[in-house]
Formats: structure tokens, C-alpha cells, sequence
């Protein structure tokens, strides 16, 4: 028995204007909404309220620590030191179609065009938020755990490289990805539902980098499914189950099952570069199940959604037992790993190698760089040589055999390119353990990590552990390979950025945790040296908003195409809107909605709402024209089973208006369509 909490809030951010945090495709930049994301927060305590551990999943790209950070001196002015390093864990489902901009290292604001305040502002009001709400809604409850296996859902996208971890380790297992699902179930005293966390190894990554509409992909599908089943007649994103489907080690895992094939060809591209006999590895990319990525992404948030219903109504395990928390700050650039009695080697300052540029068959990178290269280009080298100064023989030598493109650990201007400083975490619930990892655990380092753990607690008096990983937690470190994949150097490991030895000195610091927490001396653990936060305005080169302009002889939210008299299920009812920039909604509140879909009902001569911006089949789209003008388009995509009846479509939008030299205001509006039918089939 424990005191339980579950809460979700809004963190969606602004979706104009702002690149898209994942594919670092710098062209990707947010044009409108296709569902809102969430912060997920789970609060377990003891009892006697003496300890507790809170987990949160964002449907962001990953957990930064200038994000974690702002988010814990929040708690603390909030909690006091009921919230912590050591017992918050911050996870990020590691959807590729959210707003970017939260970072404080230099790298990520390449892509992401600087540190960009609202969508940082946004992501940690919605964590608090959701943390606030599982905080004032404890109550007496029961945890179990489930576990199963997901079939047609992933593919490794790094074959190559999972063929270089030796055939007898290889051996023991039945596929090349994690197909297990770990659930968490919580019940109420009564026995009433309250939500459930899933573990599950795969990227969501069904939509692609053409996409430009803000969404969760299919994790966010998953949940989505979930808590429309469990919160019956509420709109999306409201009622009280909270379904959190959550990151492990998905670092060399798509979702695109149909695996890599050359676009312009037609023919697999299934070999150790990724690449194509015309146009080279920009051509080749990996396909889902689906029709499209829309479709493709249903289809994988189903497979999985589904297998966690079915643990759910079968879960009987229940978790019991003590709860504990351990963390530290670590100096990741500098750790001396033990191999054996003989051997010790250490981790590097951090660099990315030359595939890191390839990018995967989920999203090719811009120029022709390969995957596996092993060795350096001399012309992107030079170039590197002249923009950002050569590597040290130090660095290069510590990173073998990975060729240097960006040795990040020495680029410093205007604030470090990478961190030093990361957090390892383990949190414990009874016996159920999770490792909280500050990045993408390839599927072999996730089993080796996993297993590590295991045995440290069994060694210590702890057996029968639960050992699940929680992935992009607290900082993003990218990638973290097993060392023989890192010798072959594609994507994943040209951006294992601490070198050879990340994973051997990580399960190093997960068994320190664990035998602390084993032993009960988790007090004993030096805290470690405290990671940097840089004093960075906001430094963006993201427009700044400028006045908003309709028409001649219109208004904002006038009606500029209008919607068919009719349509049937499955048809998609379209409007276009004079519009405004989207950003201005976000800057006024954090849970704008853009859009609803309203029936209109006889009985009360009044119009209910069926469906907000947050629903699935809603799609809403900005396009911005010149000289302050903007047109909104939103898309209803009438889904099968539609109760036959007269509908209507409104629009939600705020302009910005200048009062004075110094002073603009935003000054909400709103758009409606003509009424509209649905006929039966």
C-alpha cells in the first residue's frame, strides 16, 4: 500500500516559428497543431509520507538540464525538500515533432536557432503543473506490474552494428530490439482506476522530418487511445486517468517497419552505409506500416496502446515494499572504468563523429555524409578546422576509431558546446527499479545496463528486482552504444559523445547506485560537482512578433473557404480562416485551444463540443503570408462511427496590434464555419 498522485497538464509551447526538437533539420520549423502534448506525473509515497519518488514523461524530445534544473527550483520554492534531485525523474518520450529551443549547451541551438523562452517556459510550467496536480489529489492506492511482449512495432536501424556485439551474448537473445513491455498499473484504495506508466524501446519516430504540425507521434497516440477509453464522454487531454507511455532504450529502434528503402528507386538500402547506388545515403529512408506517416504512426500507438490495455485488465503482481532514491552529478568527461583487475581505461571529453552528420534512416542528415565512416573527410575537416578550430591529438586519440567532426568538449564560445557534468539516477518502488538514463541506450547497452543492476541488487540481499529503463532523462547526451558497436561507427556511435568506454562507465555508476541503495547507504554518496547554469537571456534567432494583418474589407477569423454542405465519415471537412500568428495564443496562456468541433443539438437548440485541437482527427495548419497577413486552415478528418447530425467548426486565435511605439497588445478573436452535415453512409 502506498499514498499515490497522478496528474497531467499541458506543455505544448508555441507551434509557429519554432523548429521541431529531433531531427535537426534546421527547414523543420512548427506551422500548427496536430494534438497537444503533456506532462505525466506520478507521485508514489510511503504511508508514513517518510520518502517518495515522483516520475514524470513529457511528450518532448528529451529531458535537457536547463530544463530539469528550472523545473527543481520551482519544486523547492514550491515544496520545500519534499522534491529533488534524487526523487524526481524527468523522462521525455523523445517525440521528434515538439517545439525545440530548451537547451543551454551550444550545439542543440544550432538546429534549434538559439534558447528560445517560451518554448522553455512552456515545457516547465507544464511539468510543475502536473507535478502540482498529483501532489493535491494523494490518496491510499496499490501499484502492480505487468509485462508482455509487443509484436510488429519496431526494427533495429542499426543491424550492422548489432552484429558486432559477440555471437554468444547475441545468442541469448531471441531478436535485435526489446520487445518487452513493462507496465505499471495504479488502482485507488477502491480498487478505481488512477493511470499506469509504460515502458516500451521504440522512436517515435513515425512522423517524419517533413512533417510541420506539433504532436506526440505515436507514444502520444498511444496515451491518447488509452485515456479516450478510460475518461469516457471527456474531450482530450481532460479527465483523470493518466496513461503515460514512457522512453527505455530505444537508441537503435525505429518504429518504420518496413525498414530502409532507396526513395528514388524503389530497391532496400539494408547495408552496413545506408546508402544508394543514385544519390547516396540522403536517399535512402525507412518506410512504417502505414499508407502515410499519419496512418503509419496509428498504427504503431495501436500495437502498443493495445498490448498495454491487455497487461492492464491482466496485471495481479503487485508491487510492495520500501521506497528509495539515489543520484549523482558526474564529471562524464573525465571517469576511469575498471574493466578488470589489470584494466582501466576512461571516458573522453565529448565529440561527435563524422555519421553524426548521416543522421539514420529516420532522417537523413543534409549533406552526403555515410554512416560507418571510420575515417574523416578532409574537405568537411578543413572547413571544421577553419569555423571551429581543430581537435587535440588528446581528443582524437581518446575517440578512436571514431573520426571527430565536432569535438564539442573543447568548444566553449560562447557557452560549452556539450555537458561534463551528467546525472545518473535510480529510483526504487518496492522492487521495481528505474534506472533513469541521460540519453539513448542502444537495445544491447539497455540489456547489459539492465543487467548490471540486477545483479547488484541481487548481490546485495536485493533479488527479484524489476529493472526497467527510463530513457532521455535529466541531460541529453545522445547516444550510448555497447563498444563493439561503437567500432563501427554509424550513427549511434559517431554520437556516443564519451567515447569508447560511455556504457562500461555508466553500468560502473548504476551499480554504485544500486549497492547504495541495496545497502541502505544512499547517504553515503558524494552529491558530485554541481553542473554550470549559464546566464543566457533569450538568445534567438526566432522572428520577433510583429504586428498581425488582415485583408482589405476583412477581419481576423472571417471565413475565406468554406467548409461542403455535406460529407460522410471518413471524409475530411476543411476551412480557411483569415488568421494570426499562433504564437501570440501561446504568449497569452499556455492552454490555448485553437479549435473545436461543435454538433449542434435540437433538444437544447445549443452547439456541444465534440472535438478540441488536442484530438487526433483535428488537424490545424498556419500559413503565414507577407506583410503580417496569415491564413489558418483547420481540417477535420471525420472519423468512422460519426454520430450523423449538423456540425460546425470555430476557430480560436489572438492578434497582436500596436497601441504605441513601445506597446502592442494581443486581442483575442474567433472564427466560425457554416454549419455543415453528416449523413449517414
Amino acid at each position: 500500500n502506498y499514498l499515490l498522485g497522478v496528474g497531467r497538464a499541458d506543455c505544448t509551447g508555441p507551434v509557429a516559428e519554432i523548429p521541431l526538437m529531433g531531427y535537426a533539420n534546421p527547414r523543420q520549423v512548427g506551422r500548427g497543431l496536430l494534438t497537444r502534448l503533456y506532462s505525466r506525473a506520478f507521485i508514489v509515497a510511503e504511508l508514513d509520507d517518510s520518502k517518495r519518488v515522483v516520475f514524470v514523461s513529457a511528450d518532448i524530445g528529451m529531458v535537457s538540464q536547463r530544463l530539469r534544473l528550472e523545473v527543481l527550483k520551482k519544486l523547492k520554492s514550491k515544496y520545500g525538500d519534499l522534491y529533488r534531485q534524487d526523487n524526481v525523474i524527468l523522462s521525455g518520450t523523445h517525440t521528434h515533432s515538439g517545439p525545440g529551443g530548451y537547451f543551454q549547451y551550444t550545439l542543440f541551438w544550432i538546429t534549434s536557432k538559439g534558447l528560445i523562452r517560451p518554448s522553455l517556459n512552456a515545457i516547465v510550467n507544464g511539468i510543475v503543473k502536473s507535478i502540482d496536480i498529483a501532489h493535491q489529489n494523494m490518496k491510499r492506492g496499490r501499484l502492480f506490474i505487468n509485462r508482455g511482449i509487443v509484436e510488429n512495432s519496431q526494427i533495429n536501424r542499426s543491424p550492422f552494428s548489432y552484429l558486432e556485439n559477440p555471437a554468444s551474448e547475441r545468442s541469448r537473445y531471441s531478436s535485435d530490439t526489446d520487445k518487452e513491455m513493462v507496465m505499471l498499473k495504479m488502482v485507488d484504495g477502491n480498487g478505481q482506476d488512477l493511470g499506469l506508466i509504460s515502458w516500451f524501446a521504440v522512436h517515435p519516430v513515425s512522423m517524419n522530418n517533413t512533417n510541420h504540425l506539433v504532436n506526440s507521434d505515436n507514444m502520444g497516440y498511444a496515451s491518447y487511445l488509452f485515456e479516450q477509453e478510460k475518461n469516457k464522454g471527456m474531450l482530450p487531454g481532460e479527465g483523470s486517468f493518466v496513461a503515460a507511455f514512457a522512453s527505455s532504450n530505444l537508441g537503435d529502434v525505429s518504429p518504420n517497419t518496413k525498414g530502409p528503402f532507396c526513395v528514388n528507386t524503389g530497391e532496400s538500402c539494408n547495408n552496413p552505409q545506408s546508402t544508394c547506388p543514385v544519390g547516396g545515403a540522403t536517399m535512402c529512408m525507412a518506410m512504417g506500416p502505414g499508407n502515410d506517416m499519419f496512418d503509419s504512426t496509428k498504427i504503431i500507438g495501436q500495437n502498443i496502446y493495445l498490448k498495454a490495455k491487455e497487461l492492464y485488465e491482466n496485471a495481479s503482481q503487485e508491487i510492495t515494499g520500501p521506497l528509495s532514491s539515489a543520484h549523482q552529478w558526474v564529471n562524464m568527461s573525465d571517469v576511469s572504468v575498471e574493466l578488470n583487475v589489470t584494466h582501466t581505461v576512461k571516458t573522453c571529453k565529448p565529440a561527435l563523429g563524422h555519421s553524426f552528420a548521416a543522421g539514420t534512416i529516420d532522417g537523413v542528415g543534409a549533406f552526403n555524409f555515410t554512416q560507418g565512416s571510420v575515417e574523416g573527410d578532409p574537405f568537411w575537416d578543413e572547413i571544421r578546422n577553419q569555423l571551429l578550430g581543430e581537435p587535440s591529438n588528446e581528443t582524437k586519440a581518446c575517440h578512436k576509431p571514431k573520426p571527430i567532426l565536432f569535438s564539442t568538449g573543447e568548444m566553449t564560445w560562447p557557452h560549452p558546446w556539450h555537458p561534463d557534468i551528467v546525472d545518473v539516477q535510480i529510483a526504487a518502488i518496492g522492487s521495481l527499479a528505474i534506472i533513469a538514463v541521460p540519453g539513448e541506450f542502444t537495445t544491447m547497452s539497455g540489456r547489459r545496463l539492465r543487467e548490471a543492476v540486477k545483479r547488484e541488487f541481487d548481490s546485495h540481499g536485493t533479488p527479484r528486482m524489476d529493472v526497467v529503463i527510463a530513457g532521455l532523462c535529466n541531460v541529453y547526451t545522445h547516444y550510448i552504444t555497447t563498444y563493439e558497436e561503437y567500432q563501427a561507427q554509424r550513427y549511434e556511435a559517431a554520437s556516443t559523445i564519451y567515447g569508447p568506454h560511455t556504457l562500461s562507465a555508466y553500468i560502473q555508476l548504476y551499480r554504485g547506485l544500486a549497492r547504495a541503495i541495496a545497502t541502505n547507504t544512499v547517504q553515503d554518496l558524494p552529491r558530485g560537482p554541481e553542473p554550470p547554469v549559464f546566464n543566457i537571456g533569450n538568445l534567438t534567432l526566432v522572428p520577433s512578433l510583429t504586428v498581425d494583418r488582415a485583408p482589405v474589407n476583412k477581419t481576423f477569423g472571417d471565413v475565406l473557404q468554406e467548409v461542403r454542405q455535406q460529407y460522410r465519415a471518413s471524409e475530411v471537412a476543411e476551412v480557411t480562416f483569415v488568421g494570426a500568428n499562433p504564437r501570440n495564443s501561446a504568449e497569452n496562456a499556455t492552454e490555448h485551444n485553437f479549435l473545436m468541433v461543435e454538433r449542434y443539438a435540437n433538444i437544447s437548440d445549443s452547439w456541444h463540443t465534440v472535438q478540441n485541437d488536442a484530438s487526433w482527427d483535428t488537424r490545424f495548419y498556419w500559413t503565414k503570408g507577407l506583410f503580417g497577413r496569415s491564413n489558418v486552415t483547420i481540417e477535420w478528418h471525420i472519423p468512422h462511427g460519426t454520430e450523423p447530425g449538423i456540425y460546425r467548426i470555430r476557430y480560436f486565435g489572438h492578434y497582436r496590434k500596436r497601441l504605441s511605439i513601445q506597446l502592442s497588445v494581443s486581442i483575442p478573436f474567433e472564427g466560425i464555419s457554416s454549419a455543415f452535415e453528416i449523413t449517414a453512409l
